[in-house]
């Protein structure tokens, strides 16, 4: 699936490629949030939220994926840390599909004026110059 139609199929190789870092970095400190433990609970979620933040989701959207996780482990009972990484990865896609309006501007609707600015933020290390380049 495209970026929600952002990037062509030769875009999002590249970005996939530049970020690969990034994500690889991001489930290594996710395993050894969890390494040891053999259920979800408090600890692990602290620490899964520990994760979350460092790694700049936000603190509104890493505490809705926490309540989120919460309430499939409160629903399922029984839940251990080797599924965690697959309901993490559901429950980001599920808030992303949820908050994606379809009023995303692509690339092409920028307008024809030119010069024209494109103002890229984020903290340090998240990949700014990699996706910019």
């Amino acid at each position: 699936m495209a970026f929600f139609g952002l990037f062509s199929k030769n875009s999002r190789e590249n970005l996939d490629k530049g970020v690969s870092k990034t994500r690889q970095s991001f489930f290594e400190k996710l395993t050894r949030a969890v390494m040891g433990k053999s259920k979800v609970d408090d600890e692990v979620l602290d620490n899964l939220e520990e994760v979350l933040v460092t790694s700049d989701v936000g603190v509104d959207t890493t505490l809705k994926i926490i309540r989120r996780i919460e309430d499939r482990v409160a629903r399922d009972k029984v839940l251990n840390t080797s599924e965690l990484n697959v309901i993490l990865k559901e429950e980001i896609a599920a808030l992303l599909t949820e908050n994606h309006t379809g009023e995303a501007q692509t690339f092409a609707d920028i307008p024809d004026r030119k010069p024209y600015v494109i103002m890229v933020v984020g903290v340090n290390g998240v990949g700014k110059t990699t996706t910019i380049g």
